[in-house]
């Protein structure tokens, strides 16, 4: 039987729950009882004017921020348009049919205003990652790290030669953050070696070709994760080089020492960690034993013999050749005492040329030089501690662990849509960043904490 045609009746009142019409499974409502803004009036109440009309609710601005990142909707323009239609969006934002949704220009002005002066996003991780902590989610022992790399809003075509560039009169707020990190070590500082090519819309971002593919700008976004149920402890921003990477991972650690009383026993990650310095300073100065591949470049492909062939005696402070000879740092006493280390925390432990001379073993030590030389880093002791963690079965099983830090990165990436980046500039990124880790830590406690009520 044909139904009756459905036309519109209008009807004079209305009774509506906006709360019956959210599913009880929906992310949104999941993830609802774990945000706590409370706080955020307080604030940010020293950013705003004591007169004037009143502002739009920073709450409002923050959860729709958290739709946003949540569900992958990357435009501000499009997540206005969302939230307007969507129910589920509007009870999330605790906002009624009738009440009006902010204008996309809104967020901007916030952003680049309040919300960063007030460290408010970083203020937001804190406290979600606070309710981790409550509901038993971080063990505080065992913490992997990693960095991945973000495109940046800039254009590939665009860039030109860093000798050709040159600070315009009118700088943009992109090319101001990026003059101002030029000493900073997870940026500017990072390397002495300038860019060749520079982006003119956003001048931090790095011209970059690590993936393989067609080179891009990009930032890299670093976490620190406790590897217990994959919560992420830190995250930071640094332009997409090695040595940012790793002086940003000793931020990281200290500031969540600091902040949340977390003492790790291990630190996991990947051969790009395992310079001396990094691994001196986890094991020499943090008590942190370090499941990371050592970076040894000693070993020789020309035949002749390698470091490792050399026998380290710690009583004597020498090495012995294989034919048997001592090479030492120092074969006369000074007056005044030398250290025997370079710039690079490197000694030299040279063989006498004497002995070099005479020894039938030369052609397969030291063909072209007058006496062998070993270099040996003031961390070795440190990097054979590395050595010997990697043999062991803990390290196989830290090292399946840390690919729940890159699975995070796909998460990030492939579910929340964060492979371009939105905003320009070190502080840009760093809001994108820290947001996303926010939300996927969000949904980590929807997914492992019951909902009870």
């Amino acid at each position: 039987m044909l139904g009756p045609r459905q036309v519109v009746q209008a009807a004079l009142f209305y009774e509506f729950n906006l709360d019956a019409h959210v599913p009880a499974n929906h992310l949104l409502r999941q993830i609802d009882r774990f945000v706590d803004l409370s706080d955020i009036r307080s604030i940010l109440a020293p950013y705003y004017s004591s007169t004037g009309r009143p502002s739009i609710d920073p709450e409002l601005m923050i959860r729709m921020l958290l739709v946003g990142y949540c569900m992958g909707i990357r435009s501000e323009r499009r997540l206005c348009e969302e939230v307007y239609l969507n129910l589920a969006y509007r009870w999330f934002c605790r906002l009624d049919l009738n009440d009006p949704v902010p204008d996309h220009s809104t967020f901007s002005k916030n952003r680049h205003g309040r919300f960063r002066e007030s460290n408010l996003f970083r203020h937001l991780f804190n406290t979600v990652l606070t309710r981790c902590i409550v509901e038993g989610l971080v063990g505080g022992d065992d913490f992997g790290v990693d960095a991945s790399l973000i495109k940046a809003d800039a254009s590939r075509y665009t860039k030109i030669e860093m000798a050709d560039w040159s600070v315009p009169e009118q700088a943009s707020r992109a090319t101001q953050e990026y003059l101002d990190t030029l000493d900073d070590a997870a940026f500017g500082g990072s390397t002495p070696v300038r860019p060749k090519a520079i982006s003119p819309a956003d001048p931090a971002a790095r011209y970059t070709g690590a993936n393989g593919d067609r080179p891009f700008f990009a930032y890299s976004t670093n976490y620190l994760v406790d590897l217990d149920h994959a919560v992420i402890v830190d995250v930071d921003a640094t332009a997409p080089i090695r040595q940012a990477e790793v002086e940003i991972t000793k931020n990281m650690i200290l500031r969540t020492r600091d902040r949340f009383g977390l003492y790790p026993e291990k630190l996991v990650a990947d051969t790009a960690y395992g310079s001396a310095p990094m691994l001196g300073w986890l094991v020499e100065e943090e008590g942190i034993e370090p499941y990371i591949p050592v970076i040894d470049k000693s070993e020789r492909r020309d035949g002749t013999f390698s470091r490792g062939d050399f026998i380290y005696d710690h009583d004597s402070d020498s090495y012995t050749c294989p034919s048997g000879k001592q090479l030492v740092q120092f074969r006369r006493t000074y007056k005044k005492p030398r250290s025997g280390v370079d710039k690079e925390g490197l000694m030299r432990y040279r063989a006498s040329k004497k002995d070099c001379d005479s020894c039938s073993l030369k052609q397969q030590c030291c063909p072209k030089e007058p006496a062998r030389k070993v270099l040996r880093s003031i961390h070795e002791s440190a990097r054979n501690m590395a050595r010997d963690i990697t043999k062991t079965d803990a390290y196989v099983t830290a090292s399946y662990a840390r690919k729940k830090v890159e699975m995070l990165f796909a998460h990030l990436k492939r579910i929340l849509r964060l492979d371009r980046l939105r905003l320009r500039g070190p502080n840009g990124a760093k809001d994108e960043f820290i947001l996303a880790a926010t939300v996927q830590n969000l949904r980590k406690l929807a997914k492992l904490v019951p909902n009870n009520a």
